[in-house]
């Protein structure tokens, strides 16, 4: 493992600052949102200056962002008041609010977005014994294109859209369930194309064209196969709790790497005050690489780490927690 170091950093103000939620990269700088209910929008090679620009969203309490299309930092976000915006980030004030869809009015709490398919997909909590996927057109109209009711029962937490395929929508849920869609499939009952039962779902998404991860809630972390060679539903890779794998004590997330090239898993440990980037390859099994992994010592302190993003060419890695930091790191 070799370190990086702490060259950089924004600091939300106050004596109880507002958590970073998620950090999104974008032509246009570095975008950000926090529980203080902006989208703020910072140049990543000065953050110490402060946000170019600040955007108070309407979404009562804001809770999910995702780029929509990051060349030409238009972003996406939603919230509990059932809300969801999609700003353009070149505008400003009021006029960077290009769409406000309508939705179920449910509190929402999961995104996806997918600029080949002009499509966002968004995830209620459970109300009223229901959980819904919403699907608009961001071309067109502002009501849903699409409402699945009975894809997930409970919470949907998680929800990203195929690398290749823009029609194909995973899903997760604290129902227990990893669901691939074919959002081209109208009729509900037969929309669901596969299923992994996991646990109570934290993160899924996609590896490449065919595999999946997932973690869990009580950080359960396995791999899943959508190719017919494999057993429908089982996991391919089942490495338990991962925080006894990791030697960490969280999983913040896991970001896939473009092409065949593995992914990379924030992990964490308040204790002793770390963050790691765990490089996790398939050679020709899936597995993780320690030696190549990326330390961050003292990274947001005792405060959880809750998005992680790396610019591979400039050999950046930036964080953002709950101790309401933005962090950028570098080799020495």
């Amino acid at each position: 493992m070799y370190n990086l170091c702490k060259y950089d950093a924004y600091q939300n103000p106050g004596r109880d600052p507002a958590y970073i939620l998620e950090i999104l990269p974008v032509a246009g700088g570095l975008a950000a949102i926090s529980s203080d209910q902006n989208l703020t929008l910072f140049d990543p090679m000065r953050l110490s200056q402060g946000p170019l620009k600040t955007i108070r969203t309407p979404h009562g309490n804001i809770t999910c962002a995702k780029a929509f299309d990051e060349s030409n930092s238009i972003v996406c976000t939603a919230g509990e008041n059932g809300t969801v915006s999609l700003w353009d980030l070149r505008l400003d004030g009021s006029k960077a609010q290009i769409a406000a869809p309508t939705g179920s009015g449910d509190p929402l709490i999961s995104l996806a977005c997918s600029l080949a398919g002009n499509a966002i997909a968004a995830g209620t909590e459970t109300e009223t014994h229901q959980a819904s996927i919403l699907i608009w057109d961001a071309r067109a109209g502002s009501a849903p294109r699409i409402q699945y009711t009975e894809v997930h029962n409970d919470d949907v937490t998680e929800l990203n859209y195929h690398p290749t395929n823009p029609s194909i929508l995973l899903s997760g849920s604290t129902d227990g369930l990893v669901n691939v869609c074919d959002t081209n499939i109208t009729d509900e009952d037969e929309v669901v194309i596969q299923t992994f039962n996991h646990g109570s779902v934290h993160h899924a998404g996609f590896l490449n064209d065919t595999e999946v991860y997932a973690t869990s809630h009580d950080e359960k972390f396995a791999l899943y196969d959508m190719a017919e060679t494999t057993e429908k539903g089982s996991a391919t890779v089942d490495f338990g709790d991962i925080r006894e794998v990791l030697k960490c004590q969280y999983v913040a997330n896991v970001t896939a790497k473009l092409g065949d090239a593995g992914a990379v898993v924030g992990a964490g440990s308040q204790d002793q005050q770390i963050f790691q980037l765990i490089h996790m390859a398939k050679s020709p099994n899936w597995g993780f690489s320690a030696d190549n992994s990326v330390g961050l010592p003292g990274a947001h302190g005792s405060e959880l780490v809750r998005s992680f993003r790396f610019f591979d060419q400039e050999q950046v890695v930036f964080t953002a927690g709950e101790d309401g930091q933005i962090i950028a790191w570098r080799p020495t």
